[in-house]
């Protein structure tokens, strides 16, 4: 019986290796494009980048260190120069793909950051594993551009798992949704008609501004801006702007806002400023066939008739007066109920007649 040579002693205590087979490891050396472990077999293993991550340019020695323990999977037992080349990547996103199929199956929320920024969604991945966000899914709203993703972390739940055809899908519009009514659960249960709230301006429209009120959107109709007119509420709010506003009605899901707080109403001591007999001094606001209106402050206009715009006869309103103009008249009539104020420029002008004969 022959001796064995140490060489032939050596190669049996070393393992035999298969393709496919997984292995472990030592870092022995580290590149930046390579990784080399020691496998315990004649031969040393080799990770390259390309099969370590999916991360393009990455320098491995920022990711691994000599010493470090790690596991691969047998791609070559010889790639042509005696070396055994193995690949962490896939054995990772084997791991990752159960590691889906589990969340999947549990419905569990993932986080993940997001690597890439497509035309049709966002990839990102988990384990070395893709999972890709349609648009569709990406939020609760329609956004025209997702590249404010690109590199942020979000939140998703697998709601499609088909590895064979490659269809793994995430969604994070369904937890937006669900967040978001439990905050309008949590926000109805204090809301109520005649509270004041803070709200942050969400849309502009030509009829109201959307006020989200965190948790429901309230609307804020151009008629309850202001005790005045407001013609375009595009010039009063933009987007973002903070604003305090009341509680008028809630019905169902809906809340109507408004900006007519009862300490700013106009009208709360009209009686005493705007009494019959009282002279006032406005502008011409608007007109119309039958006299021009005549704003006295902000939220309350008088009707200046064309009967009482002078002693003469005036055939129309704009033919006496124009928009923007300073006019001094009589109040009239006032019915604080219907909350209208009648003026009169003749009466004036009769008055002082009269008083400056008697003189």
């Amino acid at each position: 019986m022959s001796e064995l040579s140490f060489e032939q002693m050596l190669e049996e205590s070393l393992k035999t290796i298969r393709t496919g087979e997984v292995v472990e490891g030592s870092v022995i050396d580290v590149k930046e494009d390579e990784i080399i472990l020691n496998i315990g077999y004649k031969s040393d293993g080799i990770i390259t980048r390309s099969e370590y991550t999916n991360t393009p340019n990455v320098d491995l020695t920022t990711m691994v260190s000599v010493g470090d323990t790690m596991q691969a999977k047998v791609l070559k037992v010889n790639d042509g120069e005696g070396q055994v080349l193995l690949t962490y990547k896939r054995l990772a996103a084997e791991k990752g793909s159960k590691r889906l199929e589990e969340a999947f199956n549990n419905k569990e929320v993932l986080t993940a950051k997001v690597s890439q920024v497509l035309d049709g969604g966002l990839s990102v991945v988990v384990d070395e594993t893709r999972v890709f966000i349609p648009a569709s899914l990406v939020s609760d709203s329609y956004e025209k551009n997702l590249d404010k993703y690109a590199g942020q972390e979000i939140e998703f739940v697998i709601s499609e798992f088909n590895p064979k055809k490659r269809r793994i899908i995430g969604d994070r519009k369904q937890l937006l949704v669900a967040k978001k009514a439990e905050l309008q659960k949590e926000l109805f249960a204090k809301l109520s008609v005649g509270m004041t709230v803070e709200g942050t301006v969400k849309n502009v429209t030509d009829f109201g501004a959307f006020i989200d009120l965190g948790g429901a959107d309230g609307l804020l109709h151009i008629s309850e801006m202001s005790w005045g007119r407001v013609e375009n509420p595009k010039k009063v709010f933009k987007v973002g702007d903070k604003v305090k506003v009341l509680i008028k009605e809630i019905t169902g899901d809906k809340i109507a806002l408004s900006l007519k707080f009862d300490d700013t109403n106009p009208w709360k001591d009209a009686d005493k400023k705007y009494a019959v007999g009282t002279v006032v001094t406005g502008k011409v606001a608007r007109m119309t066939d039958f006299g021009a209106f005549v704003e006295l402050e902000t939220g309350v206009d008088a009707l200046l008739h064309v009967s009482q715009i002078s002693k003469e006869h005036v055939e129309k309103p704009s033919d006496a007066l124009k928009v923007g103009q300073e006019v001094t008249a009589k109040v009239v009539d006032f019915n604080n109920e219907d909350k209208k104020i009648s003026l009169s420029i003749k009466a004036l002008d009769t008055a002082e007649e009269a008083e400056s004969t008697e003189e």
